[in-house]
Formats: structure tokens, C-alpha cells, sequence
């Protein structure tokens, strides 16, 4: 079996309910599809999701990336040499990983069609569902709790709240939301590195009684030794995002023991079979997983759900961001129903219509 045929397209969909977090406003976004053919008529396809902020990538930058490598390294090859295709494609594109997501994203696709099987029972089906948060952006507290109600009516029992431009008014909303809507479903808050030290210790110190499940990324990228103090802090879960981009990233903080949990987001780490590695690395340092998105299409989405689903570990998922997009032609990858995601049944990432 070869790769005979490489296309790929761009995808740009508004997002019906902008958002806004620590350090940017979003409204739409833009994703890469490609898709490989191979001499036996399978297809396989992937999907990237560049960002400047987190992997440091441009759309034109991905499909350019796509013309000057992938066309000219593919073609021929054994779709299934998997490790050594993305080995030889991280050589050439080092500071790509939505890119590298994206092929890696296609070739499990195409493997797992031909195997016959739902992608996460090939990477070993541990689990056949997943609960996900739902975000709600940085948006007034009567707006805050109109969001909570309605997303609880509709079934999720997982409230992520966005913040970190100002603790007072982060504070307020997460008490008002335990008195106002209860205990009954799980809080997480992501403040995007927006606080210091000081102000991570001083929010947790407000919402003490507020029963958070996870606090995630509280401080800088930058600042390792901040992020541990928070850790060390608090009783409440800290998670690095934005803190951990590569397998390196892993390694460092596991060692120095500077976080409690790890979000593995595909696009991020550069692929499933990346994060697979980081994922063994959390693992052995004990450290809880969350499998997390950018704005990606439901086929994004469908490939962190297959990764998520692969491993006893990764116990949390946030995979929302195809929600609010507007025009995506992936949707029915998956199943969601009350705030559960469930995979396909049909082979690979599931039954692709264009």
C-alpha cells in the first residue's frame, strides 16, 4: 500500500458565539485539511489548526509547508512507516507542529481504515466515552451565569470558566456560581497566564470553599518555578497548557515537579504519535491528562477524542471547540449527548461525506 495522491484546503469558518480569553479575542478560525489517497483507494485525512500564540504557525505557513515537503516526500511511500515518516518531517519542519499534526492525524486515519477499526481501538481502547467541559469565554457575571444555566440545561456536567484579566471580578464569578447554580456539576477556571504569583495564590485563597476540579495554566509560559509554587499551594489540581508544548516541556516539568496535570492538545505537541510520548511521560511522573483543542473541526475534534480514548491515564477532556463553528462539513464524526462524547463505529476518524 502507497501514497499516491496529497490535497489539501482551507478552511475558514466564523464562530457563532466569539470569545474572549486572557490575551485575545477569537471570532473565527482557520483550518488546513489534507487528504492522502493511497493505491488501494483508501483515504486518510487530517486536519491542522494553526495559531501564532500556541503553535507558533500561520495557515499560509501550513499550506506552504504541505507544497514545498509533503508533496515531494510522500508519494510512494508506505502510509504505515508512521514513526519514521514523522521523524523525517519533524527534520524539515521543526517549528510546525500543527502541521505535523495534521499528517500524523491523516496517517493514523489511514491506518486504522485499513485495519477495519475506530482509530481509539487501534491505539488501544481503553475507553468507548468521555465527559467534556464546555468554556465559557470572559463575558459579564450576569452573562457568566446565563451561560452556566443553559449549558447545564443541556446536559453538561462540566463548566470550564475563562478569566486571568482580573481577579476580583474571577473571584466573584466563581462564588456566584456555586451559590447561584450549586454543586452538582464539576467547575473548572483557566486563567490563560494571566495572573502573577501572587494573584494565583490570592484567587485561590477567595475561592477556597468553591470546590474547583482543576486550576489550569494561572501563570506565564515563562515562569516554571511560579507555576510549581501555585501547585504547591493548593490542594486544587494545577494544569499546565500553554507551559507545555513538546515532549521537553513534559520531561521538565514532571522533573522538577512543577505542575499536577499535563493538557496534550494534537495540534500543540505536533500529532498522536508525540503525544502518545508525553502522555507515557506524565504517566510515570503521576501527573493527571486532560486531552485538550484549539478551534478545530469536528475532525480535529474526532482525533483528540480517538487519542483520549486510547488510555487508562487520560482521565479529562476538553474538547468543545468545534461547538460554535459555523459551516464545518465534519460534523457527525462523533456523538455528543449530555456533555458525553462518543466515538464513531465506522473505521479510522469516522465516515468523512465530501
Amino acid at each position: 500500500m502507497k501514497i499516491c495522491e496529497i490535497s489539501h484546503f482551507r478552511l475558514d469558518m466564523e464562530l457563532s458565539e466569539p470569545y474572549t480569553i486572557a490575551y485575545e479575542t477569537v471570532s473565527q478560525t482557520s483550518n488546513i485539511i489534507l487528504k492522502l489517497v493511497a493505491d488501494n483507494g483508501l483515504t486518510g485525512w487530517g486536519c491542522a489548526t494553526p495559531d501564532l500564540v500556541v503553535t507558533g504557525e500561520t495557515p499560509e505557513q501550513v499550506s506552504r509547508a504541505v507544497e514545498e515537503t509533503l508533496e515531494g516526500l510522500l508519494p510512494g511511500k508506505n502510509p504505515f512507516q508512521i514513526a519514521r515518516i514523522m521523524h523525517n518531517l519533524k527534520k524539515l519542519q521543526p517549528r510546525s507542529p500543527a502541521f505535523l499534526a495534521m499528517v500524523d492525524m491523516a496517517l493514523f486515519d489511514l491506518l486504522a481504515r485499513k485495519a477495519g477499526l475506530p482509530l481509539y481501538q487501534l491505539l488501544g481502547g481503553f475507553r468507548d466515552k468521555i465527559a467534556t467541559s464546555i468554556t465559557i469565554g470572559i463575558v459579564s457575571l450576569e452573562e457568566t451565569l446565563g451561560l452556566v444555566k443553559k449549558h447545564l440545561k443541556n446536559g453538561f456536567q462540566v463548566i470550564k470558566l475563562k478569566g486571568g484579566l482580573n481577579l476580583f471580578e474571577d473571584s466573584e464569578k466563581v462564588l456566584k456560581i456555586r451559590e447561584k447554580c450549586g454543586y452538582g456539576f464539576a467547575l473548572r477556571f483557566d486563567a490563560n497566564q494571566g495572573y502573577s504569583l501572587e494573584e494565583s495564590m490570592q484567587f485561590m485563597t477567595a475561592v477556597k470553599g468553591a470546590g474547583l476540579e482543576i486550576f489550569e495554566q494561572p501563570t506565564s509560559q515563562n515562569k516554571d518555578e511560579s507555576l510549581g509554587r501555585v501547585s504547591q499551594f493548593t490542594p486544587v489540581p494545577v494544569m499546565a497548557d500553554e507551559s507545555i508544548k513538546t515532549l521537553k516541556d513534559a520531561f521538565r516539568l514532571a522533573a522538577d515537579e512543577h505542575t499536577d496535570m499535563v493538557n496534550i492538545k494534537l495540534m500543540k505537541m505536533g500529532g498522536i504519535f508525540e503525544s502518545l510520548h508525553v502522555n507515557s511521560v506524565a504517566k510515570a511522573a503521576g501527573l493527571e491528562v486532560m486531552v485538550g483543542c484549539l478551534d478545530e473541526s469536528a475532525l480535529g475534534i474526532s482525533a483528540g477524542l480517538h487519542f483520549a480514548l486510547s488510555r487508562a491515564n487520560i482521565e479529562f477532556a476538553d474538547l468543545d471547540g468545534h461547538l460554535d463553528l459555523i459551516g464545518d462539513p465534519f460534523q457527525g464524526l462523533f456523538h455528543l449527548e449530555d456533555g458525553v462524547l462518543y466515538p464513531s463505529d465506522s473505521p479510522g476518524l469516522g465516515t468523512i461525506k465530501i
